[in-house]
């Protein structure tokens, strides 16, 4: 059967998804079958499987830690926030539906065979199961029915590490404090205590480390420093939208307040000489190289925020000049209109911002698949990509088509054949079909992840600063992917280095998994 350890932490972004990746890779690299789960994830930010299935996209960035394909059975629940009080609900990678936080929270329990077989599918393939908690185990308005924390530790009879973070200072409160909220079952299962993000000398902790080892009677089983890796973070707690200093080449992502998706753009964020600043009001977008209106998940209301705040006004007047590109939501807002006949979001219908000649009608079912092929042809700013390979995935509820045929743009050496080729491709019945949509200088798509293929960032970023009239060369000598396997290594050997990993592999022979105790 295979071992499990289990990631929970003091609070949220106290590091556990981290340091859930960190595991994985290092158990990964010693030889061993290693997969993430976390039965109930809540975030903006979500993957399409093979299957056509959403999941979290946070055990997508550990299953890639761990050498395997993202698989839906690594995080079962689902909860995606439309507003301040309810979340759409996706249990095994598919919607039942929208509760209010009340609701939810009554239901939940029904919800436990769901993560069991999840995890049972998990256990078939993997020697090793690193499970991450959510938010706090200590938060004792939420404990009853908890299915997430030191309740699912339970089910499968899980050692828990405990992680603090450092960095918002207090955390030996934060580690003692959690501590004596919990059950002494619950306590039990605590073998080892983190204390993560620290900057300094070490020596300063060791007398604070001794007295929480003394008070606690738990283990402090390592120091880790703060790291720099970039790699995906949770949605309402990342650092990225605090960036605020443009670079050479800058772009501006409206940051509207269901924006989701956002791991469209981290391929951006290690390309020396680019900045990619979250803007939230006019006086913030400046004059960048390029406006990305990224996915969200209530569209309408979304697009209602920047009309009343200004930025819509804002953005048609830059797109005169300035590459406008719009993902998902943010592509639905470009077209003339769109129509909720189903009140999928708000209901009724809403003017669009009308740079682009497109309607959209939100649909009761969600389009989720897998998509690859070729960019269109493309003219302007943005030629460079015609004919670029990509792959990404779609995620969406509506439907979006041509309200008239888009312009005809012909090249000088095109051939009549070809400009009625392209002509005939852009009519409104194969519109939706268009992998981008293009008027002038604004680009549309529902590929989520198109950038992160190939060169195609890189190729972006080249014709933006083609435009500009300098020359930018991607230093970094590899492709995303490329990258992101370094920054998994980097938080392997951080995490070897700086924790008690002869504890760690203690506690997983430790752990005794009875299968007969979850049924």
């Amino acid at each position: 059967m295979a071992k499990v350890i289990m990631i929970q932490g003091t609070m949220s972004n106290a590091g556990k998804s981290l340091i859930t990746a960190g595991l994985c890779r290092i158990f990964h690299q010693d030889g061993y079958r290693v997969a993430p789960f976390k039965s109930q994830n809540m975030a903006l930010n979500s993957y399409i499987t093979t299957e056509g299935l959403e999941m979290g996209r946070a055990q997508v960035m550990q299953a890639e830690a761990a050498g395997i394909e993202p698989q839906v059975c690594m995080n079962p629940i689902l909860l995606k926030p439309t507003n301040d009080i309810g979340s759409q609900v996706i249990v095994n990678g598919t919607v039942i539906g929208n509760m209010p936080a009340r609701e939810y929270f009554n239901y939940k329990k029904k919800l436990i065979p769901d993560i069991l077989k999840a995890f049972h599918k998990l256990e078939e393939q993997a020697d090793i199961i690193v499970i991450e908690g959510a938010g706090s185990p200590a938060e004792i308005n939420l404990k009853e029915n908890d299915i997430v924390n030191m309740g699912m530790a339970e089910m499968v009879n899980a050692p828990v590490l405990l992680a603090g973070d450092i960095d918002r200072g207090g955390v030996f409160a934060q580690l003692l404090g959690t501590l004596m909220l919990l059950e002494e079952q619950e306590k039990s299962r605590v073998k080892g205590l983190i204390i993560n993000k620290f900057r300094g000398d070490v020596s300063i902790l060791e007398p604070g480390i001794q007295m929480l080892e003394e008070k606690g009677g738990i283990p402090v089983c390592g120091v880790v420093p703060y790291m720099k890796v970039q790699l995906e973070d949770e949605d309402s707690l990342t650092g990225k939208f605090k960036h605020r200093k443009e670079a050479l080449i800058d772009l501006a992502v409206i940051r509207y307040p269901r924006i989701s998706n956002f791991t469209d753009f981290d391929v951006f964020e290690h390309m020396e000489g680019v900045s990619v600043r979250y803007v939230t009001s006019v006086q913030e977008i400046h004059h960048p190289d390029a406006i990305i209106l990224p996915g969200s998940k209530n569209t309408m209301g979304d697009l209602k925020w920047m009309r009343e705040n200004g930025m819509e006004a804002m953005i048609k007047k830059l797109s005169a000049e300035t590459s406008v590109i719009g993902i998902c939501g943010g592509y639905q807002m470009l077209g003339e209109s769109l129509e909720d006949p189903y009140s999928v979001e708000e209901g009724g219908s809403l003017r669009g911002m009308e740079l682009l000649p497109l309607k959209t009608v939100m649909s009761r079912e969600k389009v989720r698949r897998q998509v690859t092929g070729t960019i269109d042809f493309l003219t302007g700013m943005l030629a460079s990509l015609s004919g670029k390979e990509y792959k990404g995935y779609e995620i969406h509820m509506g439907h979006t088509g041509g309200t008239q045929k888009t312009e005809q743009i012909q090249e000088p050496k095109q051939t009549q054949a070809q400009a009625q080729a392209h002509a005939h491709a852009q009519e409104e019945s194969c519109i939706q079909d268009a992998v981008v949509v293009q008027k002038g200088n604004v680009y549309g798509t529902y590929v989520h992840g198109i950038f992160d293929e190939g060169d195609i960032a890189s190729t972006f970023i080249r014709a933006l600063a083609e435009k500009k009239g300098v020359h930018y060369e991607d230093n970094q000598g590899m492709n995303y992917q490329q990258y992101k396997e370094s920054q998994y290594d980097l938080l392997a050997d951080t995490l070897r280095k700086y924790l008690d990993m002869e504890a760690v592999y203690g506690m997983l022979q430790e752990a005794e998994y009875d299968k007969s105790r979850i049924g």
